[in-house]
């Protein structure tokens, strides 16, 4: 029977030991337990096989155990939880009532949007900064559901700062996110409700906000409105429930209007029915008027030195117009100001917006830091739009020339220059 080498049946047994593919304390073991087995020569016989073959299996057994031990298990190898990078405290709060479901979703799930559908991503939530992961082991109201917390029902002690913690076998981040559970009365309703807006004398809806995970892939979701506590004839002209959504029209909004509204959902979990709720805060505002806007300022001619620093005011007048949605802007030789001054020189000053006897005014000046002569021949216009009109004032500058005149003074007694009067003119 022809014989075989060693290296032949390492190479067969561990190809990334051979050929500089791999190396380390895995493959070093792996050729020290084989050298065992070859310790006779080069080459074996059959009868030396069967000699060596309880060896030869022992050391296979210890090459799979190898193997196992080395294979990435994304629990086991994930990076330590003291090297995890701390991204922050998420902006919201989440505010929910006492008795009703919680879902907590990781803040920073979007830049992991492979997390929980990858077998090698890891998510574990803990409560204020304790190393304790929860749920606990003989938690059952709480449990994780891709990669969220669920909390159901939730209660007042389960309020606080939940961190989340996303890992693979090669990195880590954890940020947190505050957690508030009220008991459901009068007095959390401003806490607890989401502020939404409509305008007077129009047609506009409230939405039910956050149900997501109880409306997932269900196309009868029946929603109840209530507001200040009463339910509400969803099928009136006033008020139209639209099916199917989340959405409360309201037709003709008026100033009665406004108030607490309350939005409710069932949610069944393993048989048992959940209220879900909502609390929105409506705010009517009043509707917006557009006038066409007046530039009242600056002057076509304006007088500086050389060298010294100037403000142009750019004034318009809007009389009982709205001031939000009317733009105000200064251009040079029909460049916008940023780009024709780069370097700050020229500058658009913070825009204002204030009333006088009831009428309305926005104001930008245009700041020159300092004046060269290179304004004189500069082309500015001050330009404003809104939805009604498109309005445009030119004003160039001029040097102002200073020529000191002195007064001589004649009287009785004395002839001569006066020592001290004397006037400035500028032309």
């Amino acid at each position: 029977m022809q014989g075989c080498s060693f290296q032949t049946w390492l190479s067969a047994s561990a190809p990334g030991c051979l050929g500089g593919v791999a190396s380390g304390s895995w493959c070093e073991s792996v050729s020290r337990g084989t050298k065992r087995l070859w310790s006779a020569g080069p080459e074996i016989s059959t009868s030396c096989v069967l000699q060596k073959l309880p060896e030869t299996m022992f050391i296979f057994y210890m090459l799979v155990m190898s193997v196992s031990a080395f294979t990435i298990q994304p629990e086991e190898h994930a990076v330590a939880a003291e090297n995890c990078k701390f991204l922050g405290k998420h902006f919201k709060t989440d505010f929910r009532v006492e008795g009703e479901p919680v879902v907590l979703r990781c803040p920073q799930a979007q830049l992991w949007l492979w997390a929980s559908v990858s077998p090698y991503v890891n998510v574990t939530w803990r409560k204020n900064d304790s190393t304790r992961k929860v749920p606990g082991e003989e938690e059952t109201r709480m449990w994780i559901q891709d990669g969220a917390l669920w909390i159901l029902p939730a209660l007042q002690e389960d309020s606080g700062t939940y961190i989340c913690t996303i890992r693979n076998a090669s990195y880590c981040d954890e940020m947190s996110i505050e957690l508030r559970v009220f008991e459901k009365t009068e007095a959390s309703l401003p806490f607890i409700s989401y502020p939404q807006i409509l305008t007077l004398s129009t047609s506009g809806s409230l939405v039910c906000p956050e149900l997501s995970e109880f409306t997932h892939n269900k196309m009868d979701v029946k929603i109840q409105w209530y507001k200040d506590s009463v339910l509400l004839d969803q099928d009136n002209e006033k008020f139209l429930s639209v099916r199917g959504t989340s959405r409360l029209l309201i037709q003709n909004v008026s100033v009665e209007d406004a108030g607490y509204y309350t939005c409710a959902m069932t949610f069944t979990h393993e048989g048992m029915p959940y209220n879900v709720t909502r609390n929105i805060e409506l705010r009517v505002n009043k509707k917006e008027e557009e006038t066409i806007p007046v530039i009242i300022s600056p002057h076509q001619t304006i007088l500086a030195s050389l060298g010294s620093r100037l403000t142009i005011p750019c004034k318009v007048f809007l009389g009982a117009g709205t001031q939000s949605t009317t733009m105000l802007w200064w251009m040079a030789n029909n460049t916008r100001i940023e780009n024709a001054y780069q370097g700050g020189r020229v500058a658009e000053g913070q825009r204002q917006e204030y009333s006088e006897n009831n009428e309305n005014y926005i104001e930008v000046p245009l700041v020159f830091d300092p004046v060269i002569r290179e304004d004189l021949n500069t082309d500015f216009k001050c330009l404003v739009r809104n939805t009604l009109s498109f309005q445009t004032l030119r004003t160039t500058v001029k040097e102002v020339y200073i020529i000191l005149l002195t007064c001589t003074l004649i009287g009785r007694g004395h002839a001569g220059p006066w020592p001290h009067p004397s006037w400035l003119v500028e032309i």
